[in-house]
């Protein structure tokens, strides 16, 4: 397990415990905030694996592109 990997464990267990704040000091609820928030402190890590690419549900888009919209 990759420093990244275990980072991402840790901050989606805060999330679990109810214990993961934002930056602006409120409670994270949602899941989807709290694996940006997992990924995010994961990239600032020096070293360890490549972190995957988030995907929108429909599996084709990626995120900062077209957003689910394919012409």
């Amino acid at each position: 397990m990759t420093k990244k990997d275990k980072k991402i464990k840790k901050v989606m267990g805060e999330f679990k415990n109810k214990t993961l704040k934002s930056s602006s000091g409120n409670k994270v609820t949602d899941k989807n905030q709290a694996m940006a928030i997992a990924f995010s402190e994961a990239k600032k890590l020096k070293h360890g694996g490549k972190i995957k690419a988030a995907k929108c549900r429909n599996g084709i888009a990626r995120r900062g592109k077209t957003r689910g919209i394919v012409t």
